[in-house]
């Protein structure tokens, strides 16, 4: 820690601040250490790690919380000639309990979807917390209007992070618009889960669907995962949000429209919860070849985002 570079002061605050993954990618730049050759360092003290995991820990794709793992952090301190204990206390606090994985700043979902009740009932309904022990990194959802302008279909890819031991589901949920009947909304899991109990309420037009992985997540693991949710009976859509309790996280949402209803302006916008007045109100230009607008929004706050249009 010796040279005073803008590099080696970033090294120092993260440090100090963490998180861990990043003050070990910073340490690696710092030295110019390849991971072979941190790897090989390692084996000359004993400790065998593979590549792959050192690369999984300086992503944030993976957290060291084995015993093993712990003191493969130790030695990793000396082989970037770190100050000690300093990689470790980022992982593990003064007392020596393992931490949970750390939860973004997060939003009651009452907060973000209307009707909140018929919501909290559904959840109850599946014994579910309104916490599911997860958070959002990272999802890419397209929307499909079809040629009578109701909401056809959606499909989402998402990325989670585990914030507690032992999860091994995600709940989704989708509300159709006006008329949406649910026992006509098919669900369908894609890739890495599997479809497990559904439910619905007619008079919101609100379906819950569990996505059961096939493996519990302990605390600072991910998930990426696909679905989709399949409509097509609710009246003209005008618009489609999506509420998020928890900060950060990288978001795209795709509506493409069927040549037979196009609509004449589409604009994207932000809520801080259902019912407050709409802000960041943005013209969206709908492409001619695909038919689609999109938003992109590169770390999401608590609160709602979406794009709605108007028809001719």
């Amino acid at each position: 820690m010796a040279q005073n570079t803008p590099e080696s002061a970033e090294l120092a605050h993260l440090l100090r601040t963490g998180p861990f993954h990043l003050a070990l990618r910073c340490a690696l730049t710092v030295r110019g250490l390849a991971l072979t050759r941190v790897q090989h360092k390692l084996a000359q003290r004993g400790i065998k790690v593979g590549v792959t995991s050192l690369s999984y820990w300086q992503q944030g794709a993976r957290r060291p919380q084995r015993p093993e793992s712990l003191r493969a952090v130790r030695a990793l301190e000396e082989v970037l000639d770190l100050p000690a204990h300093s990689l470790h206390r980022l992982l593990v606090p003064e007392g020596g309990a393992r931490p949970e994985a750390e939860r973004p700043a997060a939003r009651s979902y009452r907060s973000l979807v209307a009707p909140a009740g018929a919501l909290q009932q559904l959840f109850a309904e599946l014994e579910t917390p309104a916490d599911g022990g997860v958070h959002t990194l990272g999802h890419h959802e397209r929307v499909l209007i079809g040629p009578r302008r109701e909401l056809s279909a959606r499909t989402s890819q998402q990325v989670v992070r585990a914030h507690r031991d032992g999860v091994d589901r995600y709940v989704a949920i989708h509300r159709g618009d006006t008329g949406c009947v649910p026992s006509r909304v098919r669900v369908r899991a894609a890739e890495n889960c599997r479809l497990g109990r559904v439910r619905g309420d007619a008079e919101s037009g609100v379906v819950v669907a569990e996505l059961l992985f096939d493996a519990r997540l302990r605390a600072g693991d991910t998930h990426v995962f696909g679905y989709a949710f399949e409509d097509g009976s609710g009246g003209p859509s005008t618009e489609y949000v999506r509420g998020f309790s928890f900060a950060g996280g990288h978001y795209v949402l795709q509506v493409r429209f069927d040549e037979a209803a196009l609509p004449v302006r589409c604009r994207r916008f932000a809520q801080v919860s259902a019912g407050a007045p709409r802000s960041g109100r943005h013209e969206l230009t709908l492409s001619g070849t695909h038919r689609a607008v999109h938003l992109v929004e590169q770390s999401v706050r608590p609160g709602i985002l979406g794009i709605d249009w108007d028809w001719g």
